[in-house]
Formats: structure tokens, C-alpha cells, sequence
């Protein structure tokens, strides 16, 4: 198992990787508070870059230098070789590991020793050389130059666990040529979530893979958007910029969308613009991407309101439709009294004829 350190930047210290408390024999070693940097750098030490940066020629070499510096109160012996640099599913900068061969701008690059010991508060100066090949191909390219310390230590199970502690500074280069700067959305994947609510709407999360399908190393915006049938309910969002994604490059977003009605089928689009990262000049501004899916969002708690007020109102119907019938049935009732007490009252008071005189 091995463990990598991110790759930082900068010319202040880029990383610090204590030392394992017992390491193998013939690991190099260093104390437990072992601390050190690298730096883009001249002859006389580092000058403030925060990273390699070059444009060249295909075919074309340069002569540079990198510091690595030791803050530690004792010598460290360090490992140091070049790298290529790739895109993390999270947008970080990462190299390939130490046991893995360079097949781009880490390959092009020369240093003078691959083992550096560097007495205790020291920096050492080292020139490298950096050969474009012929054949190179126009565009972004990045690698770093990492001063490691490797070891061995115990996980929590007792296994022994090779670790690489990582220090390097990032080289960017662009090789002259056409350039295509493109970025791809892939893999969109959308679910809603209704709220408990009946009078809100949902949450629309988005999931998608944002891919760098050209030759420069781009950053960009992502947006959500959300229709119900006949374009009814839209709703949109932008989210916050990306990283950087290096040409060839991926990286996973999530953006999210509150609330959403549930119209029963929605359509959501998923967008990304590209923009240049730093002072880089995109002429002309690269087509922005977008996927779309449908997906179904059934408005259950509005069903369930809508129901309860049709039972209420049938409910209250019913009731006043039982009450007319019971009015209607006494009235029938006092009117029936009324004629029997009308007709009696009637026979009582007319009586017998008078009898005639005999």
C-alpha cells in the first residue's frame, strides 16, 4: 500500500511529511518533525515564482533551477525526479506515483542526481534541464519536479505500510502550436427530492463528470437548469467556478437546485462554460457544453393535500346534503302534523247536527 502527499505550490514550504518512527533498513530516515520545500529557482536561490511556467518550440531546451530547502534540525536524504501531473476525480494537482514512469513533460526533464542530502537549515540548488520533443503535441502540459521521502511505518492492523512523503513544485508548459480548448459534460445523473412541505418545492441535485477534451488546461462555471412540461416551472443556478483541469483531464461536480416544483416530468440541463485559467487569453471563447436528462417527480405530498381537501369538501357536502333531507323530512313531518291537527280541531268544533223538534 501506498500513500502519496499532495503536490502544493509555492515558494514558501509546500509540505512537511514527519518521519516514521522506525524505519526499514536502507529507507532513508529523518527526524520526527522532518520538514522541507521546493521551489522554482535561479543560481543564487528561489526568486518568488510560483510555479515552472513556459512557452517553447517543439524541439526547443532550457536550463532551469529548483531549491530544495531543509527546515529540519537534521541532514535529510531525499529522492528527487520529475513527474507527470494528472487531473484528481476531486480537481486536485497530483503527480504519478514515484514507481510509476513519466510519459510527457516528466519524462522531459534531466536532473544532474536523483539523491539529494541536504545538511540540516540548508537549501541545495539544483539545475535541470527541460527538452521539448519534436513531435510534441501543441497545447497544456504539466508535470512536477518532487523531492521525496520515502519509509515504511505500522497501520492500526500492524501491516506494514510504505509510505512517500511528496514535496514538489508544478511545471506548466504550453508547446506553440493550434490551440483547441474544449470542455465536455458526461455522465449527468439527476434525482429530485420533495419536501414534506406541500407548499415548497423539492431539491434538484445534478452529478456530472466535467471532462477537458482539448489541449489547454481550463477552468470553468457549472449551471442547473429545470423546465416542467410546456417550459412551466423553470428554475436555474449557477454554481462556484472548477479547478483546474488539466488537458486530458476529468473531474466530478455536484450542483444543486432548490425549490423545484414537482411537476410530474421534468427536464434538466446541465452546462458548463469554460474560462482561462490565470491571465490566459481565450480567442475565441470556447462553446459551452450541456447534457439533459428527464426524470420523473411526482408531486406526492400535493397529491396527498389535494386528496384530503376533495374528501373535506365531499365530506361537507355529504353533511349538507344530509341535513336538507333531514330538514325536508320534518318540515314533511310538521306539515302531515299540522293538516292532522287542522282536521281534528276542524271536526271538534263543528259537532253534531241540532236535533228538530218532535
Amino acid at each position: 500500500m501506498r500513500l502519496l502527499a499532495v503536490i502544493a505550490t509555492g515558494v514558501a514550504l509546500l509540505g512537511a511529511a514527519p518521519a516514521p518512527p522506525a524505519p526499514t533498513p536502507g529507507t532513508p530516515s529523518a527526524p520526527a518533525a522532518a520538514t522541507w520545500a521546493v521551489a522554482p529557482s535561479t543560481v543564487k536561490g528561489p526568486n518568488g515564482r510560483p510555479a515552472f511556467t513556459y512557452k517553447l518550440d517543439p524541439g526547443a531546451t532550457l536550463t532551469d533551477h529548483v531549491a530544495v530547502t531543509n527546515h529540519s534540525s537534521r541532514p535529510l536524504t531525499l529522492h528527487l525526479y520529475a513527474s507527470d501531473a494528472f487531473t484528481t476525480a476531486q480537481g486536485g494537482f497530483d503527480l504519478l506515483p514515484g514507481d510509476q514512469q513519466p510519459t510527457d513533460t516528466g519524462s522531459w526533464v534531466r536532473l544532474p542526481r536523483r539523491t539529494l542530502t541536504i545538511p540540516s537549515t540548508s537549501r541545495l540548488i539544483v539545475p535541470f534541464t527541460l527538452t521539448v520533443p519534436n513531435d510534441a503535441t501543441p497545447g497544456d502540459h504539466a508535470a512536477g519536479i518532487v523531492a521525496s521521502l520515502a519509509a515504511t511505518t505500522s497501520d492500526a492492523q500492524g501491516k506494514q505500510v510504505a509510505v512517500d512523503h511528496r514535496v514538489g513544485a508544478r511545471i506548466y508548459l504550453r508547446v506553440t502550436g493550434d490551440l483547441r480548448p474544449a470542455l465536455w459534460v458526461e455522465d449527468l445523473r439527476v434525482r429530485h427530492t420533495g419536501s414534506l412541505n406541500p407548499l415548497a418545492g423539492g431539491t434538484l441535485t445534478a452529478t456530472f463528470t466535467v471532462r477537458n477534451t482539448g489541449n489547454v488546461r481550463l477552468t470553468g462555471r457549472p449551471a442547473l437548469a429545470v423546465t416542467g412540461p410546456f417550459g412551466l416551472g423553470r428554475r436555474a443556478v449557477d454554481a462556484a467556478a472548477l479547478p483546474e483541469i488539466l488537458p486530458g483531464g476529468a473531474l466530478t461536480t455536484t450542483v444543486r437546485l432548490t425549490g423545484v416544483p414537482p411537476l410530474f416530468r421534468l427536464t434538466a440541463t446541465a452546462a458548463v462554460t469554460p474560462a482561462a485559467v490565470g491571465d490566459q487569453v481565450l480567442d475565441p471563447p470556447p462553446a459551452v457544453d450541456t447534457a439533459r436528462v428527464a426524470l420523473w417527480a411526482v408531486p406526492w405530498p400535493q397529491l396527498a393535500l389535494i386528496t384530503l381537501i376533495a374528501l373535506a369538501g365531499w365530506a361537507l357536502v355529504a353533511a349538507r346534503r344530509r341535513r336538507a333531507r333531514q330538514l325536508a323530512r320534518a318540515l314533511a313531518a310538521a306539515r302531515e302534523q299540522g293538516r292532522t291537527e287542522a282536521s281534528r280541531d276542524s271536526q271538534q268544533t263543528s259537532g253534531p247536527p241540532p236535533s228538530l223538534p218532535l
